[in-house]
């Protein structure tokens, strides 16, 4: 079963299009959404949740049409996107207090215990954070109401290795029991070498591929130069493709 079903997501800028974005994230599974800077990612993922208006497509999540259900969906739905800040002077415990109160199955044991596991200080001021613990605390929200799906822009982005690998970590914990999904994107190719599933590609608004890791691997051998072998790694798709500018899969 697909938790999210995307089918023909489009979004026009005056400079930019997202053109017919098309892929399925199954229950159980992480996906990892790459692209170069400005290829789509963040616009991919605010259209899925309605954050910028699409122009075309659909999006089901949980079996449902996500922009007739908006309200239901989203209390099963963990977000974290990077640019999204707190009022500064305002303690992480206040902010808190006021988010909880958007979720019908809050679980405040379970925010404790990210908070602990992330070191995060609840009478710190959001002045007072680091980029890193930022990221860790929007983590906590997300994980904290029994999501079933967790859509994460570039969570990795800020955290020194050692937390990253940890976080990593728990991405893997998060899906164990089947039931959850995580839908992440990040330029950090090693990351999704770690942990992802299944990979979709984004490049100039366009979709590359989507597919299983080892498939999606597959199918850019022909990126390959002549009389090279060996199988070819995530980051030298990613660069050989973003060079040779071919949509030739």
């Amino acid at each position: 079963m697909n938790l999210l079903s995307v089918e023909g997501l489009t979004k026009h800028y005056p400079r930019f299009t997202l053109e017919n974005i098309n892929f399925g994230l199954a229950q159980g599974r992480i996906m990892g959404l790459i692209g170069a800077n400005g290829a789509g990612k963040s616009t991919t993922l605010k259209s899925i949740l309605n954050l910028v208006r699409p122009d075309n497509g659909k999006v089901e999540i949980f079996g449902l049409d996500f922009m007739q259900n908006e309200d239901i969906c989203k209390q099963n739905i963990g977000v974290v996107l990077g640019e999204i800040d707190f009022y500064k002077q305002k303690k992480i415990h206040a902010i808190t207090d006021v988010t909880k109160r958007f979720y019908n199955e809050w679980d405040e044991a379970a925010y404790q215990k990210y908070l602990k596991a992330f070191s995060l200080d609840p009478q710190k001021r959001v002045v007072e954070l680091s980029s890193g613990m930022k990221v860790k605390y929007m983590l906590a929200l997300a994980l904290s109401h029994n999501a079933k799906l967790l859509i994460l822009d570039e969570p990795t982005s800020g955290l020194d290795p050692i937390s990253r690998d940890d976080l990593l970590g728990l991405f893997h914990q998060l899906v164990q029991g089947g039931e959850r999904s995580i839908l992440f994107s990040t330029h950090i190719i090693s990351d999704l070498e770690k942990c992802a599933d299944d990979i979709t590609y984004i490049k100039d608004g366009k979709l590359l591929k989507s597919a299983e890791k080892s498939v999606f691997i597959d199918s850019f051998q022909y990126l390959k130069e002549a009389g090279e072998d060996g199988l070819l790694s995530l980051e030298e798709i990613m660069i050989r493709s973003e060079r040779k500018g071919s949509y030739d899969i």
